[in-house]
């Protein structure tokens, strides 16, 4: 019997980056970047999501309000992991809530240009690098979650989330953060995300293992 071997890293572009043990792809992880075609998303390289039934359009599936017209837009940054049941609640998704009623006049009829019932334009919603978020994370319109963290399973997350923060619950928390603040600085200045693949291969046992000084070492290079 001939030994199993691991086949080569994906590129960013390939659709289903995980495969079986007798070589299928497996449905249901895709690279986000080449599963998408959404004029209002933009996506990094490696980023990736997975769900136990995989569906037919991954921008419906996680980003069900943000319509081709929407005004904002769902930025996700490279190498992002994205758990099944995720979704993104965009501001498209809002009702107008300032006034005496907060029904929605113009999704039955009406002239989007003049309607009473349509709220303003919201903000972008904006996922940093190497974010982590957990099984049946909502995230809310207008949030920004920095570089390197890492969302708890059912989190509610909206507002703004520093780098390398820990965020939980419902109403989301700052649990932690998951190093000190110089920590932090150097990895955002050395942004071993944006190496070449090939490189950050080569530092895999540096990034999993929080070997600082040997990163530094190599982005010195």
């Amino acid at each position: 019997m001939s030994e199993y071997q691991s086949p080569a890293f994906p590129g960013p572009d390939t659709l289903n980056p995980i495969l079986t043990r007798d070589g299928q792809p497996h449905l249901g992880t895709v690279f986000l970047k080449p599963a998408l075609s959404h004029p209002r998303i933009e996506v990094g390289d490696y980023t990736y999501a997975s769900a136990h039934r995989p569906p037919a359009d991954w921008a419906a599936h996680l980003a069900p309000y943000l319509y081709d017209f929407s005004p904002e837009r769902l930025v996700i940054g490279r190498f992002c992991q994205i758990a099944d049941g995720v979704q993104f609640i965009t501001a498209s998704a809002n009702h107008r809530h300032d006034g005496f009623s907060t029904f929605p006049f113009l999704a039955f009829g009406g002239d989007p240009a003049t309607a009473p019932s349509l709220p303003p334009p919201g903000p972008d919603t904006v996922i940093g690098n190497d974010v982590w978020l957990g099984q049946g994370v909502r995230v809310l319109p207008g949030a920004r979650i920095g570089d390197g963290c890492i969302i708890g399973a059912g989190a509610v997350i909206g507002g703004a989330l520093p780098p390398y923060s820990i965020a939980v619950g419902n109403p989301g928390r700052l649990l932690r953060r998951r190093f000190p603040d110089a920590v932090i600085a150097e990895l955002l200045r050395i942004r071993w995300w944006d190496w070449p693949i090939d490189l950050i291969r080569q530092a895999e046992a540096e990034i999993c293992g929080a070997d600082l000084a040997a990163l530094e070492a190599m982005a010195a290079r």
